[in-house]
């Protein structure tokens, strides 16, 4: 007699019976359910208040260009040295103060470049910035 064979009425189910574990994924699936909408999901934190009073309004930079012959154009308007240092020291007084830009022709001496930011200097002129033109990508060294 061969064992294991289907003959054998003696021999045991080595099943796991799958009912329970069935019952009890569900019993736990509904405890789920039921308390996940009870955890609160936010933090609780003290938001700052918002007022809508409005701001002070920022004043329009001042562009100042330098030709390549040592010209000085103020917003795109050319300008004489004299009236120049006059309308540095009336943005300089302005409140909140402009900023001022400077373009320079890379042709243009680096004296008249630096004579424009002296005369913002001694008027006040605390932000000054230089425009340049990025450098195109090149097929590398």
């Amino acid at each position: 007699m061969a064992i294991g064979t289907q003959d054998d009425s003696d021999q045991m189910l080595a099943e796991i019976n799958m009912i329970p574990f069935i019952d009890v994924m569900l019993v736990l699936l509904i405890i789920f359910i039921i308390t996940v909408p009870v955890i609160k999901h936010a933090v609780n934190i003290d938001l700052p208040r918002a007022s809508n009073e409005k701001l002070l309004d920022k004043p329009d930079n001042i562009r100042l260009s330098v030709g390549a012959d040592g010209v000085y154009f103020w917003n795109e308007a050319r300008v004489e040295d004299a009236d120049f240092e006059r309308r540095m020291s009336v943005a300089a007084a302005q409140n909140p103060q402009p900023e001022l830009h400077i373009r320079g022709d890379k042709a243009v001496r680096y004296e008249r470049v630096a004579l424009a930011m002296a005369v913002a200097q001694r008027a006040g002129v605390r932000k000054i910035g230089f425009i340049t033109e990025p450098v195109a990508p090149g097929p590398g060294p």
